[in-house]
């Protein structure tokens, strides 16, 4: 509700609202129109409006992860390429990663948005495109310095006066694979722009720009209003943690991470001091990145009815070492940034859990895991390019289970139907399942993890895999268990061999890679879990049934489908679990 008396409360709803659902019809616009995958089905992308004072005043929450990206990168592009040069239905374009930008296929499109001759804001996409370029198809792989990994986008013209400019999109398409899918899918990021362009017009010409532009200062005051009451209802104090991402795809040496929150009377600070100073590996995350992963921790802390805008990214704030994997400096590599990044909010989370326990899960699958291949098709001979991210298993909670095969934290994008990989792209997809005894065993259980299993025929291919955990499994909290770690195999022939989580393999027609993520991490302990539960994951398939008299101590008569209550009670009074 509005706190200025100039604004009715219920103009103030309304408009809060309009602006919301303009951010959002972008979402629809640019889902619609894409071509990749990517972006189509996976809603791998993110839209927000901007005032002229470059303040994020509404933002679709598509992607949680883009929330710092958009944040950061759209004030320093617009700064950077000036206002001045940018007239009513121009765009620019950027996914200048050390300029608050993500990875390279992170490209971002930003219109200025006129009402009457008068600079209103701006609306922006992220879309995470199949391919830019780079050492392998894709864009992903283990690369040592950023200028690998594909084209770098400095903030550039694509669209004059609504007009695309010719010579800026050739150049970009030179430099990639998959032009077909990327042409099309610059031009569903152009549809998304001026669709938000105008309706906010639209909603000028009904209300008035001046009462729009003062509600959006009375959103931006509200929000951080809000969001301070709401942290200042935690409880105070410092919690630390620490973890790792497992190797940094060129040595084993774990990539560590540590976290400290501090909780006070000024609100919420996130300190990474200690964190490994970045590498020339694909595991460094860039500021924006790492920002991200603070305002989602914090968006999942809060009221959900909080809104997302300049006033709630007021109070996320962070200590980040320069040139360390958290805040890395030129040239370091950035492909595999996102990777670093979910495993940070892993430690954040867990430096929380003695906080608020009841609000924290166990460790998820704690990783992007990018799948990323490429070949030339054998029907049109072009090449092609293929990007997903492969969902794995949740984090228990203190009064659920975790979720199967889900993409976690801030990732929130979807899981690729089979049918529309293979009607689109020279692949088959062999398996295509949940792996049983892969949960993290607690008095709640961690999610499964999923396998899939990829072959390809008729052609060769280079395949590449971006992602992490298989040393350690994703760990479980207040006597939960870990969940199953990852593991990633390339079959030939009779032959298999394991691959390492970050690497990049050239195959021949009739090999598979059989992609294998990790389960959730279990709350509370084993032997605490409801019997009548276990017994129903034994009959769903998820769980065997000597893991669940071997590990949850319930014995379970398969012949009849019960739970041997005598048997069962004496082992977990035995202790033998």
């Amino acid at each position: 509700m509005s706190t200025n008396p100039d604004i009715n409360p219920i103009q103030f709803e309304v408009i809060r609202n309009a602006l919301m659902e303009i951010t959002e019809e972008m979402a629809i616009a640019l889902r619609r129109s894409a071509y990749s995958t990517n972006i189509k089905t996976r809603a791998d992308f993110s839209c927000a409006f901007f005032d002229r004072q470059l303040q994020a005043v509404a933002q679709a929450f598509t992607q949680p992860a883009h929330l710092g990206s958009l944040s950061e990168l759209v004030p320093q592009a617009i700064k950077t390429y000036g206002p001045e040069n940018m007239g009513p239905g121009d765009a620019i374009l950027t996914n200048d990663p050390y300029r608050g930008g993500g990875h390279l296929n992170d490209i971002t499109l930003i219109s200025p948005v006129y009402s009457n001759g008068e600079l209103l804001g701006y609306v922006a996409n992220l879309a995470h495109h199949v391919d830019v370029g780079g050492g392998a198809p894709a864009s992903i792989g283990a690369f040592q310095e950023v200028f690998q990994e594909g084209i770098i986008i400095h903030p550039v013209k694509l669209v004059h006066a609504g007009e695309m400019i010719d010579d800026v999109m050739s150049l970009l398409l030179a430099q990639i694979r998959s032009k077909r899918e990327t042409a099309g899918d610059f031009r569903a990021q152009i549809a998304a722009n001026r669709t938000g362009a105008r309706r906010v017009d639209e909603l000028v010409q009904r209300v008035g720009a001046d009462l729009i532009t003062r509600c959006m200062n009375q959103l931006i005051e509200y929000t951080e209003t809000r969001t301070r009451t709401e942290l200042a209802r935690l409880p105070k104090g410092v919690f630390t943690a620490d973890g790792c991402v497992d190797n940094d795809g060129f040595t084993d040496k774990p990539v560590n991470l540590t976290a400290t929150v501090t909780l006070d009377d000024t609100g919420i600070l996130f300190d990474f001091t200690g964190c490994d100073p970045q590498r020339p590996a694909p595991v460094n995350s860039t500021y924006a990145q790492t920002f991200a992963a603070c305002a989602y921790a914090i968006k999942c802390l809060i009221d959900p009815d909080v809104p997302v805008n300049s006033g709630f990214y007021r109070a996320v704030r962070l200590i980040t070492p320069k040139s360390s994997v958290v805040n890395c400096s030129p040239p370091a590599p950035v492909v595999g940034g996102w990777e670093t990044q979910v495993r940070l909010n892993e430690v954040i989370f867990r430096a929380l859990s003695s906080a608020v326990p009841d609000q924290i899960a166990a460790e998820t699958k704690g990783m992007m895991a990018q799948v990323g291949f490429g070949g030339i098709d054998p029907k049109s001979g072009n090449l092609y390019s293929y990007y997903e991210t492969v969902a794995g298993g949740y984090g228990a909670r203190a009064a659920s289970d975790g979720p199967e095969a889900v993409q976690c934290h801030g990732q929130n994008t979807e899981n690729a139907p089979i049918e529309e990989i293979e009607i689109n792209y020279p692949v088959r997809i062999e398996r295509y399942e949940l792996i049983n005894d892969s949960e993290g065993p607690g008095r709640f259980r961690g999610g499964l993890g999923l396998q899939r299993d990829y072959t390809f025929l008729n052609h060769e291919v280079s395949f590449t895999i971006l992602a992490d955990r298989d040393r350690w499994g994703p760990r479980g909290l207040l006597g939960g268990k870990s969940g199953l770690k990852a593991s990633y195999l390339h079959k030939s022939r009779n032959q298999k061999r394991a691959l390492g989580s970050k690497t990049t393999v050239e195959l021949i027609p009739g090999e598979v890679i059989s992609y294998r993520t990790s389960g959730g991490g279990g709350y509370g302990l084993p032997y605490d879990r409801d019997p009548q539960h276990v017994l129903d994951d034994v009959r769903n398939g998820k769980v065997s049934a000597q893991r669940a008299q071997q590990i949850y101590g319930v014995v379970i008569d398969t012949s009849r489908w019960e739970v041997n209550q005598v048997d069962s009670e004496a082992l977990r009074s035995a202790g033998k679990v």
